[in-house]
């Protein structure tokens, strides 16, 4: 596994901090670690973009960022509104190729859902995923509503025959609601695939060498970590 692309349902799901944990978990076992992000919106010239927070969080990775545009929209109309170039599928894929000769695992942060547009051809994360016949990382979120966006994006993988790796829930509630606790058995079920982790609610906002030691705990052995999600489940089954 090279490189995994990490997308989420939607926006505010977690996918930076469970991108951030994946390359914490992955230098942990010894590997070395790039972080691209594709596009990078709603953020000034002068402030840490989502790469540059993997990086503060996980430590020690290669950072790389192909665009920045300053309105907080889809990439594509961030840069039509910015009067800039947008950012192509091969782009995304040379990209990751490159950095994949000198590091271990590239992980390729999305930018909001897997069809969100990054150009005015229509152009999406899926489309750069197909040309690195990469595996897909889900982030999603944990309560109502999770179950049909997941299964409408793990569809849209199968479609393209594009191997859906699991899915993490990027931010797991302290004192769970019905239908988060219920979405643990039902989220793999509606994907199709693994449920490879749950990231604590405000993980981000800890210390870096506390997110570091947890980090293990919140993925499973298939992202580098020691998450049981048999024993997750017996936890917090209604």
């Amino acid at each position: 596994m090279p490189v995994l692309v990490i997308t989420g349902t939607g926006t505010e799901v977690g996918k930076t901090v469970t991108t951030a944990a994946v390359a914490a978990t992955a230098m942990a076992a010894g590997r070395s670690v790039a972080v691209l992000k594709a596009a990078q919106t709603g953020v000034r010239t002068d402030e840490d973009g989502d790469a540059q927070e993997v990086a503060r969080l996980a430590g020690g990775v290669t950072t790389a960022e192909l665009a920045r545009y300053p309105d907080p929209l889809a990439p594509a109309t961030a840069a039509r509104r910015a009067g800039r170039t947008p950012v192509r599928p091969h782009e995304i894929a040379d990209a990751a190729a490159k950095l994949a000769t000198e590091h271990d695992l590239v992980l390729v942060e999305g930018a909001g859902g897997l069809l969100v547009r990054f150009d005015e051809a229509g152009s999406t994360l899926a489309d750069a995923a197909e040309l690195m016949a990469a595996p897909v990382l889900v982030v999603a979120s944990a309560g109502l509503g999770t179950l049909n966006v997941t299964e409408l994006t793990a569809r849209e993988l199968r479609g393209r025959r594009l191997d859906l790796l699991g899915v993490v829930i990027g931010s797991w509630p302290e004192g769970a609601d019905l239908a988060s606790r219920c979405n643990v058995a039902d989220l793999p079920e509606v994907a199709g695939a693994p449920l490879l982790g749950a990231v604590p609610a405000g993980a981000g906002a800890l210390a870096p060498a506390d997110f570091r030691a947890a980090a293990a705990g919140w993925l499973a052995p298939r992202l580098f970590g020691t998450w049981d999600a048999e024993g997750f489940r017996g936890r917090v089954a209604p």
